[in-house]
């Protein structure tokens, strides 16, 4: 047996029992829908055998999960977007939310300069504007099929939440989990709670509000949202209750094409997203940092690979923090932090036996010029269309505010600026002066829907939900892919770990590694956080990293391998 594959094996042992059992992935010849909800993957894949594209199904299924999975699909929210089309063009779409004209640079502190707990993740300061129907309309205008109108795109949607569906446990379980925030707000207690009568599984689960303002949406296009009916419920909400966001925001709002960011990983394409996310430079960084080493032979999970990914991890995260933000505001240096040589040297001081102090790791010469609760869909079609998006309430169900008698949840995004510098986010994130609030501003992102081709065509089509954990769980999909040669379900299934300079510790999920290894990597001077990764969610949840929906294209056969994140208990893989 070649050696790579025996100390792989080796490392696969530490895996839960279902991924020991090498879950199959969903085979198709044309093609495959993922995401975080088995019954929105079906409505984006019932688009496709319409004869839609892989743009009309994500669109399709981006507005079925605002129905399907409140928690994180959303019509309040925003994201990204990454197109690889089959005539060899690829783009990107950013979607992400601006903050009011209203908003200001120090809005979350109080007089004596301390940031106000709460106000920038909990209730109506805490919005940016939303960005995401004016995303999926721009997806669907400039790159759908035109085999089918928005309305018809839109109808599987608002069907499902004028007829309801079946409440999964899962979903039950979350509403439950989220009842102190839901219940904060009249209307969120009413829609999601059912006035304190919370869903059972087995129940039907019907939006009639939301169904509405879909069917608005049908007949006045994104528009409506921005300037109609819609608009006015949610600016009015909005005036009543102290909030920042108005009628005015909402018109000139835009979403905007930009190009990608692209790179390369032994012999593949990197196609991924640039500012205002942070994901695609920290990802092509870490990337380049493991290129010049030979990741496979050192043993998946050995105490070597994660140390060496760890210290890749921290650097990257470092000039995250430094140099990142919104480059329609500030000069983000993305050439010069993608230069080979400067990726180079931020290797010049790793040492293979022991961890860099993330304290002493000085912030580099300053080159001149997230949310947990995101949710990641793939899509590819017969042609070899591929889109990757994420998009985010960024917060578990937001600001916790259903805009009365529209049904919809807003975000908490505002967190995601710099409330002040030097100061940790609710992520723990420390972030810079570049990520400053200011009118009109997007906040920074790690939210990294990428695209990976294989001789010029597409072979992965991934990204994830979770924050800044967003970055690390696609570099490990990928690497799992490439390095370790693993199957597209066991590379997602794969315990995952997560470091970001600061705080110097790494997180990690269960059956990460032996205790042996651990004790090597303490004996290397790494530290260890607490298991649980995220807050405020089950027990079982809150120890998972990030939610991968993921694509492989096999290059031999060109079937359309679908695998649905095991961590994911409503997730599905459907294709045809």
């Amino acid at each position: 047996m070649h050696r790579r594959h025996f100390l792989a094996l080796i490392g696969l042992a530490l895996l839960p029992h279902i991924a020991l059992a090498q879950r199959a992935p969903v085979e198709a010849e044309h093609g495959m829908v993922v995401s975080a909800s088995q019954l929105a993957s079906q409505i984006g894949t019932d688009i496709l055998k319409r004869g839609g594209n892989a743009a009309d199904a994500a669109v399709a299924t981006g507005i079925a999960l605002a129905v399907t999975y409140p928690r994180a699909g959303n019509l309040g929210g925003g994201g990204f977007a990454t197109l690889r089309l089959a005539d060899g063009r690829a783009t990107t779409i950013d979607f992400r939310e601006t903050a009011p004209a209203a908003a200001s640079r120090d809005m979350y502190l109080d007089a004596q300069g301390q940031v106000i707990q709460g106000q920038s993740t909990v209730g109506y300061k805490a919005s940016g504007v939303p960005g995401t129907v004016a995303g999926l309309a721009l997806l669907h205008r400039k790159y759908g099929s035109g085999k089918l109108s928005w309305t018809e795109l839109l109808e599987p949607a608002r069907r499902l939440a004028e007829q309801g569906f079946t409440v999964s446990t899962a979903l039950a379980r979350d509403l439950r989990s989220s009842e102190r925030l839901l219940g904060r707000f009249p209307e969120s207690r009413r829609v999601f709670l059912r006035d304190g009568k919370p869903y059972n599984a087995g129940e039907t689960f019907k939006q009639p509000d939301l169904a509405k303002t879909l069917q608005r949406l049908q007949k006045g296009g994104a528009a409506e949202f921005y300037t109609g009916e819609t608009a006015k419920l949610l600016a009015a909400d909005m005036a009543t209750n102290g909030g920042t966001i108005k009628l005015a925001d909402l018109a000139a709002y835009r979403a905007v094409e930009r190009a990608p960011i692209t790179g390369k990983y032994r012999g593949h394409d990197i196609i991924t997203m640039g500012s205002p996310s942070s994901g695609g430079v920290a990802l092509l960084q870490m990337l380049g940092m493991l290129e010049t080493r030979d990741v496979g032979s050192l043993g998946f999970h050995s105490a070597a690979q994660i140390h060496l990914f760890a210290e890749v991890m921290r650097r990257a995260f470092r000039d995250r923090a430094m140099f990142m933000g919104d480059a329609d505001f500030v000069q983000v240096p993305t050439e010069k932090l993608l230069d080979k040589a400067y990726i180079a040297g931020l290797m010049k001081d790793f040492d293979p036996n022991r961890a860099t102090s993330s304290d002493a790791l000085k912030p580099a010469p300053a080159p001149r010029a997230e949310s947990r609760q995101t949710t990641h869909f793939s899509v590819v079609d017969a042609a070899g269309n591929a889109v990757a998006i994420t998009y985010t309430l960024n917060g578990l169900y937001g600001n916790g505010v259903t805009v009365p008698g529209a049904g919809f949840l807003l975000n908490n995004e505002m967190d995601d600026f710099t409330s002040k510098v030097g100061v940790a986010n609710d992520y723990g994130l420390i972030q810079g002066e570049a990520n400053a609030i200011a009118p009109g501003k997007r906040p920074l992102s790690s939210m990294s829907p990428t695209i990976v081709l294989k001789d010029g065509k597409p072979f992965l089509i991934t990204g994830s939900p979770g924050g800044p954990t967003i970055i690390n769980t696609v570099l490990q999909v990928i690497t799992n892919v490439i390095d370790f040669e693993m199957n597209v379900t066991r590379a997602v299934d794969a315990p995952r770990f997560h470091h970001q300079w600061q705080p110097d510790t790494i997180r990690y999920e269960p059956y990460f590694a032996s205790a042996d290894t651990i004790a090597l990597l303490a004996a290397k001077g790494h530290r260890f956080g607490q298991r649980r990764i995220y807050q405020n969610v089950p027990e079982d949840e809150g120890r998972n990293q990030g939610d991968a929906e993921t694509i492989m294209i096999d290059p031999r056969n060109g079937l359309r391998l679908g695998a649905s994140d095991v961590r994911s208990a409503d997730a599905g893989a459907v294709g045809f």
